[in-house]
């Protein structure tokens, strides 16, 4: 039997741009995607702390070091400028794989820089 968990999340990420235009998916620093174990094209879930949305979209890879939370598509109406969220992804473990797993968890600042990572039980 598998079991979806946890597997990773940024959080509270600031929305930094916000595209209404583009085709779907949001935008993610290269930085913050490599220290949150995520991968480009991942389906990530978004909880906006400002307004109580709640979303799943796909991640395309930002700028490093630039800071970059864009919502794109339909996604950029679930949030404003500013506004914080927790990006999140699960993943399929057996029992015996969750034994040994433990979630990573990037916090950052209000500029999307990391301070600290963590991993969680």
């Amino acid at each position: 039997m598998k079991i979806e968990v946890l597997y990773s999340k940024i959080h509270r990420a600031t929305v930094t741009q916000a595209n209404l235009n583009y085709i779907g998916s949001v935008t993610i620093d290269k930085k913050l995607i490599k220290k949150a174990k995520l991968r480009v094209g991942q389906k990530v879930e978004i909880v906006n702390i400002n307004n109580g949305e709640r979303f799943s979209t796909y991640i395309i890879e930002g700028k490093k070091n630039s800071g970059i939370i864009c919502l794109n598509g339909a996604a950029a109406r679930k949030a404003e400028i500013g506004d914080k969220i927790i990006i999140i992804s699960y993943a399929l473990f057996s029992e015996k794989e969750l034994k040994k797993f433990k979630p990573s968890v990037v916090f950052v600042d209000r500029k999307n820089k990391i301070k600290e990572i963590k991993d969680y039980v």
